[in-house]
């Protein structure tokens, strides 16, 4: 990605995310108070792998019962997700509080999604493919086309075409494509 080019989309992440939390703070609360008489524990906290392989800690409102195996969503039952989890999985809302991860630098608003690092043909598919040189993202090509992390080489092509064709209509396309409801987000058994 050109230095031009990833300044203009690290910008845009830092205002949208920050304009985002700014407006959608009441949200938040709301959801949060929610979560907290569905599990006592509304937010979800969990180290994922980052730019370069880093680790960083990614934040998502809770939409499993607390206790649930740290595994990728492909990998979890079904009936580990609570009912209001199963509303903001289908909304989108549980990814909400990652805007705070972009605005830390960790994550963009478009990238691969992360992974966890007990996914190691994951990682080494997209080592291979030059993924992480890029910022994890809360949507991208893959998310918009229903293609999770069930299938890992699939997935790091599709990251590394993204990444490829990244430029700003497309980074805007991502995020309309997301908020409108396209792709179906990871599967759960």
């Amino acid at each position: 990605m050109g230095l031009m080019r990833g300044f203009v989309l690290r910008l845009l992440d830092v205002v949208l995310a920050g304009v985002g939390l700014l407006l959608l703070w009441p949200v938040l609360l709301v959801l949060c108070a929610l979560g907290w008489l569905d599990t006592r524990s509304p937010l979800f906290m969990q180290e994922r792998v980052g730019r370069h392989q880093r680790p960083f800690v990614l934040v998502k409102l809770r939409t499993m019962r607390v206790g649930t195996a740290s595994v990728a969503s492909h990998l979890a039952s079904s009936s580990a997700i609570t009912p209001l989890g199963a509303l903001l999985r289908r909304t989108k809302l549980d990814e909400l509080p990652q805007l705070w991860n972009v605005l830390l630098g960790d994550m963009s608003l478009v990238g691969p999604r992360p992974g966890l690092f007990n996914q190691t043909e994951l990682t080494a598919a997209r080592a291979a493919q030059g993924v992480f040189t890029a910022r994890p993202g809360i949507t991208g090509l893959a998310q918009v086309n229903g293609i999770d992390m069930s299938t890992p080489e699939l997935l790091a092509q599709t990251d590394a075409q993204m990444l490829r064709d990244l430029d700003v209509a497309n980074y805007v396309r991502f995020i309309v494509l997301t908020v409108l409801g396209k792709g179906t987000g990871d599967a759960v058994r």
